[in-house]
Formats: structure tokens, C-alpha cells, sequence
């Protein structure tokens, strides 16, 4: 059985043991993260309550860990507490109700040393893939994807199209590119369901990196506003050793650049004999740069892309975003000596504090980031979209140029007003919430 079990501190039996799921847990100094990958359900505890419950896992009574515990750290634990918390999260099994069994202390000290037959790393010492869990599906796929031969044609393929790029100019990202066809609906519905497979590429390349090693990573499909958006759970990856878990969140920009550097490949290789690019190449250079602006928005440091992810993770931190807009705010009300509004750093975790120091103006470099790639490619685009639609509106423009331009400009109008409906409406949502009862 699995799922949430209902315990309350109050009615654990302190001489009866509880049965706990088998676990994985990871180590990292003052903290352990144990959970069950079979649910994506795990904690974070200080090292001495995951020990409490490598003692439960192994059959200790509550009675017996709590001895355990105060004797080994010279403190009271509650106990009960820590029992009543795992069955909420779905750590425990429902209570059996039979005879109480006893177990040797020395095989207790051992089992709470390796539970559920685990190695000290939390997975099966014969199959290598987490406690609990059959096999995971695609895991053989995601090896081949990210061996070092794989891995060897991708950088191949970046370094081929680098070069083609440095040799034909005009093969290098720019937004003139993205005008690949004259009329600006087919440009513009054209990105739109060009790009969905790409981002579907992208978050799959998340999702097959985690499934190398073992984690059950969800692909979903979700909604923001009216935007698609694709997502990828990688609940598991808190339980994985540190240094494995760098290759799960740069599998997407990785993905991007190959992606990058096969569309800018192809564009080279279907030039028309006069060396201009032909239609398929021309989509190509449009769908290149597009996946150039979402690789440059990985660098937007103020968001919590997969590159901040990557820095959380190197750092040892937990919030390190929050921290760094804390600590910014706090010198922002320094130097406008408002000491009234500072914030106590000392509440954040020690990791988090430090990185924030600096990297609270990283975040401040991913500001000037989107300024630059709003300079460089955001006004620049819209401009020429205006200034085109604008001049065959007020000109006199053939008759399927003007249903262009007036189908581009309904489409625009269009998102812009679910935009709208969709913020009252939450607005109103928000309000009616708030709203206090009426008496």
C-alpha cells in the first residue's frame, strides 16, 4: 500500500513500530533529503532527525528511537511529532495490527545503518536504480542520448555550424532573420508552431537526463495566461549526489545549441546556386534565431532559469533568488537610509546569505542581459513589423498584402484582449477571496 497514512502525534503507540516505505536518503552535512521516488514525496531533516528515522526504518519503537536519540545526543525528540509528519507526507505505511516482533540490537544497528536493504546512497545495490521502484522506462534511451559518442557529435555539429557562421556572415544570428516570408501572419504563425517542437525538445532533454539516472521525470503540458508552456519534474533530483545532478539541468540549453546548430547547418547546405538561402533555409534561419533568444534568456539571472538552477546547486543553496532580492532591497534602503525597512539577513541559511552577496548583482546583470537583447533584436523586430504593417495599411498595397497586414494586426488585438479578460478575471478571482463574510 501507498499513499498519505492519517497519524496523530497523540495516538502513535510508542511500543508498537512503524512500517516505513522504503527510502532513499542523501547526505549533505548538517541536512539529509530523504523521500520515496516511487511518489516524488521527499523532506529535508537536520542529519540527527533523518538518523531518528533510519531507526524507525530499521524497527525501532518510537520508545526505543526517542531512547536511542536522547542518549546518542543528549536531548529529548519528539518523536510522535516526527511520525504524525512522515505519515502525513506519505512516508509510512498504514499501522499493521498484529503481534509486536523483536528484533536483535546489533541487526537493528545495522539495518538503521543500510534500511530496506539499501546501500548508504539509498539505491538497490544489485540494479543501481532507486529502492521500491521497477524499471524506468527510457532510462536505456537517455544513456544513449548522453554517452560520451553522442556527446562527441554534438560538439561537432556546434563547432560546424560556429565555423560556418565566422566563414558566411550571413549565416550568424540576426532578426532579420526571422522575416523569412513576406506576409507577417505566415512569420508570425509560423514561429509559433515552429518553436512548439523545439521547446517539446528542450524539456524532453531535461526529462531523458533524468531518466539516465534512474528518476521517473514527468513531460507535461501546462498554461500560462494563454501561452503553452512545457514543464519538467525532476522531483528526484533533490536525492541525487550533487555533481550528477548538473547534467539533468543543462540537458535543455544543450539541447538548444544542437538544435541551433543543425538548423543553421541545414540553412548552409540548401542555398540556391546564386547563394541566397532558399525557402527551407530561410524557415530554418528564422527557427535558429528564435532558439538563439531563448538561449540568451537562460541568462536572464533575475529569473529562475535552469543556469540559476545550476548556481543553487554548485552553492549548496535553497533560496538563494529570494535571499538576493532581500539583500538587494536592504542596500537599495541603506543608501536611502531607511534602516526601518531593512530586513534581518540572519533568518536565510548561512549558504544562501553568503551567495547572495554576489549574486545579488548577477541578478543585476541579467537586467542589463534583456536590455541589451531587447535593444539588439525585441525593438528592432517590432519596428519593422509596425513600420511594415503601418505603411501597407496607409499605402496601396496589393489586395492579399492588406489582408495580411489586417489579419496580423486582428491576431495581435486578439491576444492582447484574452490578456485582458484573463487579468480581470484573476483580479476579481483575487478580490472575491479576500472579501470578508458578511454577518
Amino acid at each position: 500500500m501507498s499513499g498519505t497514512v492519517e497519524y496523530d502525534s497523540g495516538d502513535v503507540e510508542l511500543d508498537r513500530p512503524v512500517t516505513v516505505h522504503p527510502l532513499v536518503y542523501l547526505d549533505e552535512g548538517e541536512t539529509t533529503t530523504l523521500g520515496r521516488p516511487d511518489i516524488d514525496a521527499y523532506v529535508i531533516l537536520p542529519t540527527d532527525g533523518a538518523e531518528l528515522v533510519r531507526r524507525l526504518a530499521a524497527g525501532d519503537t518510537p520508545r526505543e528511537a526517542a531512547r536511542w536519540y536522547e542518549s546518542t545526543y543528549g536531548e529529548e525528540a519528539d518523536v510522535a511529532g516526527l511520525i504524525a509528519d512522515l505519515g502525513e507526507v506519505g512516508l509510512l505505511r498504514p499501522a499493521a495490527r498484529g503481534p509486536v516482533s523483536a528484533m536483535d540490537p546489533a541487526a537493528k544497528d545495522q539495518a538503521a545503518k543500510d534500511p530496506s536493504g539499501m546501500n548508504p546512497a539509498g539505491t538497490d545495490s544489485a540494479a543501481g536504480a532507486p529502492a521500491g521502484e521497477g524499471p524506468v522506462r527510457w532510462q536505456r534511451f537517455g544513456k544513449a542520448v548522453f554517452s560520451p559518442p553522442a556527446a562527441a557529435v554534438y560538439a561537432l555539429l556546434v563547432a560546424a555550424a560556429i565555423t560556418a557562421s565566422v566563414l558566411r556572415t550571413d549565416l550568424a544570428p540576426h532578426y532579420r532573420h526571422i522575416f523569412f516570408s513576406d506576409y507577417y501572419t505566415i512569420v508570425e504563425l509560423g514561429l509559433f508552431v515552429g518553436q512548439v517542437p523545439l521547446m517539446l525538445l528542450h524539456e524532453a532533454a531535461h526529462a531523458l537526463a533524468g531518466r539516465r539516472l534512474g528518476l521517473r521525470t514527468r513531460l507535461s503540458i501546462g498554461r500560462r495566461l494563454y501561452f503553452v508552456v512545457l514543464e519538467t519534474r525532476m522531483d528526484g533530483l533533490v536525492v541525487v549526489e550533487r555533481g550528477k545532478r548538473y547534467l539533468p539541468m543543462l540537458a535543455g540549453l544543450g539541447a538548444d545549441a544542437v538544435v541551433w546548430s543543425t538548423l543553421t547547418l541545414i540553412a548552409a547546405a540548401t542555398r540556391e546556386p546564386d547563394g541566397s538561402f532558399s525557402a527551407l533555409g530561410r524557415v530554418a534561419l528564422a527557427l535558429a534565431f528564435s532558439t538563439i533568444l531563448r538561449m540568451v534568456w537562460q541568462m536572464y539571472f533575475y529569473l529562475r532559469t535552469d543556469v540559476y538552477y545550476l548556481v543553487t546547486t554548485v552553492l549548496g543553496c535553497t533560496d538563494l533568488h529570494g535571499t538576493s532580492v532581500q539583500v538587494t532591497k536592504n542596500r537599495y534602503n541603506r543608501l536611502r537610509g531607511r534602516t526601518d525597512r531593512l530586513v534581518d539577513e540572519s533568518v536565510f541559511a548561512p549558504a544562501d546569505r553568503k551567495a547572495a552577496q554576489w549574486y545579488s548583482w548577477v541578478m543585476l546583470v541579467g537586467y542589463a542581459v534583456m536590455i541589451t537583447s531587447l535593444v539588439l533584436a525585441g525593438l528592432p523586430t517590432a519596428y519593422q513589423f509596425l513600420s511594415g504593417v503601418f505603411g501597407r495599411l496607409t499605402g496601396d498595397p496589393a489586395t492579399a498584402e492588406l489582408a495580411d497586414s489586417a489579419t496580423l494586426v486582428a491576431l495581435n488585438v486578439i491576444q492582447f484582449g484574452i490578456v485582458g479578460v484573463l487579468a480581470f478575471r484573476a483580479r476579481k478571482a483575487r478580490k472575491s477571496t479576500l472579501r470578508p463574510l458578511s454577518e
